[in-house]
Parts: structure tokens; sequence; C-alpha cells
């Protein structure tokens, strides 16, 4: 593929995560969370790939801002869906993690999501949040929207994940 002036580019940078991964086991969910949110350890490198970040973090609850931008498009020049679905399941996912004790992880069992209107660049930032349902300590249930910088829903979803013990080395 060659190059030519309507070529863009754009440039991924990521902290190591070994750090707050490292720090995980010591720590419980919502105070981990808060660190990224801080800035006191690196947040996941998906994020900066998604063009996310943390904004707030409370019990239960979560919110994230993500930036779309060209680069995720899909070829008929919307926002990929792909997207979209990664930035609930973060949010619903570290919504269940603000409830977990020190030691635990989890990971997604299942997610639906209801895509309700397209995006483009020109629709961020979006604000994602995630709510826990139902608590539990295997089994969390979670559900979450995406609001355009117009206020407008364009994606609802629901999941459930899997609370598990961390191993530790």
């Amino acid at each position: 593929m060659g190059t030519d002036s309507s070529t863009r580019e754009t440039t991924v940078t990521w902290s190591d995560p070994s750090e707050g991964l490292a720090l995980l086991p010591t720590l419980d969910g919502i105070d981990y969370l808060r660190k990224i949110a801080a800035g006191d350890i690196p947040g996941a490198p998906i994020g900066s790939h998604m063009g996310m970040e943390i904004a707030e973090v409370g019990e239960g609850t979560v919110t994230f801002h993500c930036h779309p931008d060209e680069s995720h498009y899909n070829p008929i020049g919307m926002v990929h869906g792909g997207l979209v679905c990664t930035l609930l399941d973060s949010v619903l996912g570290c919504a269940a993690q603000t409830t977990l004790p020190k030691g635990t992880g989890y990971t997604s069992i299942e997610i639906k999501v209801n895509y309700l209107r397209p995006v483009t660049k020109d629709s961020g930032p979006l604000v994602a949040t995630g709510r826990v349902v139902k608590p539990g300590r295997r089994v969390i249930f979670s559900e979450g929207e995406v609001v355009d910088n117009k206020g407008k829903t364009v994606a609802t979803a629901s999941g459930s994940l899997l609370a598990f013990p961390l191993e530790t080395k």
C-alpha cells in the first residue's frame, strides 16, 4: 500500500504493565483502580490503543472517557463496534473490580451489547459508565452505557464476570 497525502498515522505508547501488576495482589480492587486513575500506577495498555482512560472510580461503579478517531473506523466510515464493545467490557469489568478484595482477579464470562446509534470521531469524547447490579464472591453482574458528547446513549451492555483468586509467585 503506497503512501499519499491522505495517509494518516498514529503512535501508541504505553508504560510497562508489570509495575501495576506487581501491586495488584496487594490492593483491593477499588484502591488499585483509584491508583490507576490518579496516575500512581500505569493503566492497562489497551487504554492507549483505544484512547480511553479511567475518569472516576466509586464503590461498584467506574466511568471511562474515550477519544475515538479515524484510526478506529470500519470500512463504512464509522467507529468500529469493537471499540465500543471493548469500552463497555472495560467498564463492566472495572466496576466489578471495585467490589473485589485484595488477591482477587476477574474475567468476563459474557457480554451483551446493544448498539443504538453510530459513532464517529466527532462523537467524542465518549463517556462510558459501568455499575455492578449484583455483586458476588464468584460471579458478578454489571451493566453499563456509552454516551456521546451530545448526551445521547450510543450503546448499552450487560455482562457477567467470574471472580477468582490471583496466583501469587
